[in-house]
């Protein structure tokens, strides 16, 4: 009886110990994740400043599909 008990003991401190660290990557791929969506967000604010900023184009100015 005593050695089963220190096997579920010894698997509960496992279990532990893997969702301690499940949570470590989680909290670390979140911030990352922050992280990247603020550049997407910068990303996209610098494009749209250089279309207003660009105005409308002429045919003249238009450039080729394959530029």
């Amino acid at each position: 009886m005593q050695a089963r008990l220190e096997q579920i003991e010894i698997k509960i401190a496992y279990l532990e110990r893997i969702t301690a660290d499940l949570s470590d990557v989680i909290l670390r791929q979140h911030r990352e994740i922050q992280a990247l969506q603020a550049q997407v967000e910068a990303l996209r604010e610098r494009l749209n400043e250089g279309y207003a900023e660009e105005g409308p184009r002429s045919a003249d100015q238009e450039r080729p599909p394959h530029y």
